[in-house]
């Protein structure tokens, strides 16, 4: 059984590990680089009261996804920007569909008109992940230098709250 909830301090070292795990994978994130319990934390103080956290875990309190929320200088005031990430293994269990019924909740309370995401063109399992959602096409990005010096292309899509 996965339940839903706010991430607390001991669950950083379970987020980052699954987050590498993508990482090292590669295809489906912008993030190139690992990560650690100390990045999640800064990641998570940054915009208070403009963002929004939730952990997916399973029936031992291991973080099987994550997902968040927050503003971004290249969105108005009223849209949020967001993140998903799943367990490698672990995509099609409903995982991202909870997750995001939560997110959903907490964009309205914190007053955001809609919510975008910026998906790699090449992640297949994000692009339909989030048009399953309800998110729309809204621009397109090509030439993207990510991190480690790879040019990709952007989607963008919306969801209106």
């Amino acid at each position: 059984m996965i339940s839903v909830r706010p991430p607390i301090a001991l669950d950083r070292s379970d987020m980052a590990r699954l987050l590498n795990e993508i990482i090292q994978e590669g295809g489906t994130t912008a993030l190139t680089r690992p990560i650690t319990g100390d990045d999640l934390r800064e990641w998570m103080a940054f915009a208070p009261g403009r963002n929004a956290w939730h952990v997916a875990v399973d029936d031992r309190e291991h973080v099987v996804g994550f997902q968040w929320i927050e503003p971004d200088a290249s969105l108005p005031a009223e849209a949020a920007n967001i993140a998903t990430f799943v367990q490698i293994g672990q995509t099609g269990l409903g995982i991202g569909s909870t997750l995001f019924e939560a997110t959903r909740k907490a964009a309205k309370e914190l007053g955001y008109v809609w919510i975008s995401a910026n998906i790699r063109s090449d992640n297949e399992g994000g692009l339909i992940y989030y048009q399953s959602r309800g998110f729309v096409d809204y621009a397109l990005i090509e030439g993207y230098q990510m991190d480690d010096g790879d040019i990709v292309s952007k989607r963008l899509k919306r969801f209106d709250l």
